[in-house]
């Protein structure tokens, strides 16, 4: 759609007179005639979403990625414009674009998802820190001095300075910090302990074989701690070996169904 010199002057160079257009848009109705003055008025202010994007190059986000954005919010800004309020679409549209990108930033970047008050805290702590880093020299700013800074206590401050660390997650093939060695993360985190679950399971049991009679408590310390077979056992006890086998199994169903009833 040609762009025609306005009387008023924008605020942005890039910005076309459309207001005729968004006015026309505003009395018809829905169908091919509306979608195709909607599409024209869109590409006429592609160039400014284009320059807003271009605002938040290198940040991690490929600028094609970042244009498509921006083009989506200047679409809600059309969509949602009312030129009977009065007011200068591009008045209207930067906001609106820049807050799509910043949406775009703060819900998809963060390798983990973080509270918004929790992001909003590390930008405004960010914000601080690039202050007073001009104004302070050879050190970093206290936590106390970005508090005043910022208007925040020091505890969402130190909230804010970890959140600065948290954007994207270190990977576990990275160098450890300070390492001579090569060291790896992957290789000082620690592991499972296959352990823990005979600890949960002899706990359970502890009680249980306390209260057992103290042939059948012999018998499974001989069989389960001294690792004796059940011939051995028979013959220190003067019984059979079907007697000691029926034993065990008996003591053995007795604790797996007192554990298992306390488990439910």
């Amino acid at each position: 759609m040609p762009n025609r010199a306005n009387a008023k002057r924008h605020p942005h160079d890039d910005a076309p007179d459309t207001a005729d257009a968004f006015r026309r848009l505003a009395t018809l109705p829905p169908g091919p005639q509306r979608d195709t003055l909607r599409s024209q008025i869109v590409e006429a202010w592609l160039p400014m979403a284009d320059r807003l994007a271009g605002r938040f190059r290198s940040r991690g986000e490929a600028f094609d990625d970042l244009r498509q954005v921006a083009a989506l919010g200047l679409v809600k800004a059309v969509d949602r414009y009312d030129p009977e309020l009065g007011n200068a679409f591009e008045s209207y549209a930067v906001p609106t674009v820049t807050g799509e990108i910043k949406r775009h930033f703060r819900d998809h970047m963060w390798t983990l998802h973080v509270p918004r008050r929790v992001q909003e805290l590390r930008n405004r702590v960010r914000f601080a820190s690039q202050e007073l880093a001009q104004t302070v020299s050879g050190r970093r700013p206290t936590v106390a001095e970005i508090a005043e800074r910022a208007q925040l206590s020091e505890e969402d401050v130190r909230t804010g300075m970890a959140a600065l660390e948290s954007y994207t997650a270190l990977s576990l093939d990275a160098e450890l910090p300070g390492s001579e060695d090569g060291y790896s993360l992957s290789e000082v985190l620690g592991a499972a302990d296959p352990a823990l679950g005979t600890v949960v399971d002899r706990e359970s049991v502890r009680t249980r074989l306390a209260a057992l009679p103290e042939r059948e408590r012999a018998i499974l310390y001989m069989r389960y701690f001294e690792d004796m077979t059940q011939s051995r056992i028979a013959e220190r006890l003067g019984i059979s070996q079907m007697h000691v086998s029926r034993l065990i199994n008996r003591c053995c169903n007795r604790l797996r169904e007192q554990v298992l009833k306390d488990v439910v």
